[in-house]
């Protein structure tokens, strides 16, 4: 039997001439701009155009490009790994939503395979429209070839996911020295408003991921969700992690952030946590300021997503994965909308 494991992530520019057309991409998307293509589409040239520059800056930092591809080949080779281990033959696969190896083009790669099964797995624990669902729909559009094919929704609780973060956690907490005094600040992307209440699961998922972690760190009591990333002028999900970051310098504490809604390192982490946010914590006198890593290709983190392989072969459909359902009211869940 020939398994696909396709594992689904954001992308990044590899080049610095890269990142406009990234841009251009990312904004054009209907899921994250919800306008009629005939007005979406001159304003991401519009968006792309004007963020370039600054956009250019931040991948300069790291070296001219993202990381994030290299860091998903390192989790997708973690993987099969993994599955090969536990007497699963699979091939795992990459697909991006906004850069290359794209969508279509790893769907064609796929379906040159053959698979009997085929296996979906969004590298987005929490799900969102503006992300799983956006992926999932571009990947039916794309895909053509065979296999039985399921998908996992999300995996926002599930216990190797929970561990993989705490792990991070503790690693800097005791690396500093485990000093006293430091609130725990769980930063994940933000959404406009508009998103959460149209129905998407999104903030909800991510509440209950930082809940799981926080019961899991009694040394660290003093804990708050934040959404970092906001851009445009629509309300956005709150606190913004700028404003979490000053409360804690008003209370005179120190801030440990944990980057909950990733589960790889690239211009979010690298960038905006440890040098825009670093700096403002500098600048308000916050101290000490510590930032997590995320999970990468850490054992408790790629054994879930091996769970959730191995699970979701004894099904058909979409699922979430770890115990997780979302509460009512959260129309948008792709696990409901399955259901329905």
């Amino acid at each position: 039997m020939k398994v696909a494991v396709v594992l689904f992530n954001l992308g990044g520019p590899d080049s610095l001439d890269a990142v406009r057309p990234f841009l251009f991409n990312l904004f054009r998307d209907p899921a994250i701009i919800t306008l009629p293509g005939i007005v979406r589409y001159p304003l991401a040239a519009l968006i792309s155009t004007t963020r370039t520059k600054t956009a250019q800056a931040n991948y300069a930092i790291m070296g001219g490009r993202s990381p994030l591809l290299p860091e998903t080949e390192a989790q997708s080779a973690a993987l099969q790994a993994e599955l090969s281990a536990r007497g699963i033959e699979a091939r795992t696969f990459i697909a991006m939503s906004y850069w290359k190896p794209f969508i279509r083009d790893t769907a064609l790669e796929v379906a040159a395979y053959a698979p009997d099964e085929i296996v979906l797995l969004p590298l987005y624990p929490q799900f969102s429209t503006t992300t799983t669902g956006s992926s999932l729909k571009a990947w039916t559009k794309a895909y053509r070839g065979p296999g039985r094919s399921r998908t996992i929704g999300c995996y926002p609780t599930a216990s190797g996911v929970i561990e993989a973060y705490a792990e991070e956690i503790r690693k800097t907490f005791q690396g500093a020295g485990s000093p006293a005094g430091v609130r725990l600040l769980f930063s994940a992307h933000g959404l406009p408003q508009q998103v959460i209440d149209a129905g998407d699961p999104y903030e909800a998922q991510i509440r209950a991921t930082a809940a799981a972690i926080a019961a899991r760190l009694p040394e660290l009591p003093d804990w708050q969700v934040c959404f970092q990333s906001r851009v445009g002028r629509l309300k956005w999900i709150g606190p913004a992690t700028e404003d979490a970051i000053q409360e804690a310098a008003r209370d005179g504490v120190g801030v440990l952030i944990s980057p909950i809604a990733f589960v790889s390192e690239h211009v979010e982490t690298l960038v905006e946590l440890d040098h825009e946010y670093a700096e403002l914590a500098v600048e308000s006198g916050v101290a000490p300021y510590l930032r997590a890593r995320t999970p990468g290709v850490g054992v408790s983190f790629i054994s879930e997503l091996g769970d959730a392989v191995q699970a979701a072969l004894g099904r058909t459909g979409v699922a979430a994965h770890g115990g997780w359902q979302c509460p009512p009211g959260y129309a948008k869940c792709a696990c409901r909308e399955a259901a329905a």
